[in-house]
């Protein structure tokens, strides 16, 4: 650790305090001398994980790093506090600020990471590996979104509404006072925040232009969070059309095209999937139902038992009590 005109420079080679938390949360911590100056991480799956980075340090301080990940990766960072940058050895910059999402990809490669002194800076990063991201979008449209340079900034935007939810959600979950992370609420979150920067940075439909305006794709995105959050309710599609302020007709056409699902289908998905956390807990089917916008316990149930293809009884047994 160096220390020239009142700036510390932190080496690769330098121990950071590692600590394990809860739910399989990983903390690395800076020495205390420098600050308060903390990052978790979280893996969801193999190829996507989580990190909530804090820190406040006492002296500018500049972090070499060299890219922890295998292969090539694209990074999701959202600005929820403060502002940082990264320098990289092929005079690459990125810059990270409140408010605003960052997207990069790169592979392993050397570079310094600059925090101001006395600044607060918090920020969520979503990693994903390339594989993980074929997976999802497949070879082709995984080579258009990461493209091949060694270090890419892809993307530095105003974060949409719909992504400042997502990573306040997320957040939220990786609290330190949170002894048990939800798994599942996580995975929603994570993957609506990548099918975002997805449907921005490639077009599913990339041969052809997109009949939507990243205006309109805000406000498609905003609906289905709207979704997420109210499956309780009866939600039409009037009513979430008015709510983000779109034609309904183009609402419709809008998930069709970025989820291959109409507004009806996505609701049961985020009902359905709900459900099955809610009855994986020991909650009754009663219970369950009304919370995931059921008046009528046996409506509940056909409908489970058509997406899930067996009932809460048969899925979950004893835990899923009729009553």
């Amino acid at each position: 650790m160096g220390v020239r005109n009142n700036c510390c420079r932190l080496r690769l080679d330098e121990p950071r305090i590692c600590s394990t938390l809860g739910g399989g949360r990983t903390r690395l911590q800076l020495p205390e001398e420098l600050g308060h100056c903390h990052q978790d991480f979280v893996e969801l799956e193999p190829g996507l994980g989580l990190s909530r980075l804090s820190y406040t340090p006492s002296v500018p301080l500049i972090e070499e790093s060299n890219g922890p990940h295998d292969g090539r990766v694209m990074v999701i960072t959202l600005g929820m506090k403060g502002r940082s940058c990264y320098e990289g050895q092929d005079s690459t910059n990125l810059e990270f600020q409140q408010g605003h999402t960052t997207i990069s990809s790169f592979r392993a490669i050397p570079g310094v990471r600059r925090y101001e002194a006395g600044e607060t800076v918090s920020q969520l990063r979503v990693v994903a590996h390339e594989s993980l991201i074929c997976k999802y979008v497949g070879q082709q449209r995984a080579a258009e979104i990461l493209g091949s340079r060694q270090l890419s900034r892809l993307a530095f935007r105003a974060s949409t509404p719909a992504a400042m939810a997502h990573a306040k959600a997320l957040l939220s979950h990786l609290l330190p006072c949170q002894s048990q992370l939800s798994r599942l609420d996580l995975h929603i979150h994570t993957l609506s925040l990548l099918n975002e920067q997805f449907s921005l940075l490639a077009p599913q439909h990339s041969g052809q232009a997109s009949p939507f305006s990243p205006s309109e794709i805000e406000r498609i995105e905003r609906a289905r969070q709207t979704m997420s959050e109210n499956i309780d309710k009866p939600l039409t599609l009037d009513y979430l059309a008015t709510l983000v302020g779109i034609n309904k007709n183009k609402l419709k056409d809008g998930m069709l095209y970025l989820y291959n699902a109409t507004p009806a289908e996505l609701l049961l998905e985020l009902r359905m999937v709900k459900a099955a956390a809610l009855l994986e807990s020991g909650q009754r089917v009663s219970q369950v139902a009304w919370q995931v916008g059921y008046k009528y316990a046996n409506n509940f149930t056909v409908a489970f038992t058509r997406y899930h293809g067996k009932s809460p009884k048969a899925m979950f047994g004893k835990r899923a009590i009729e009553s």
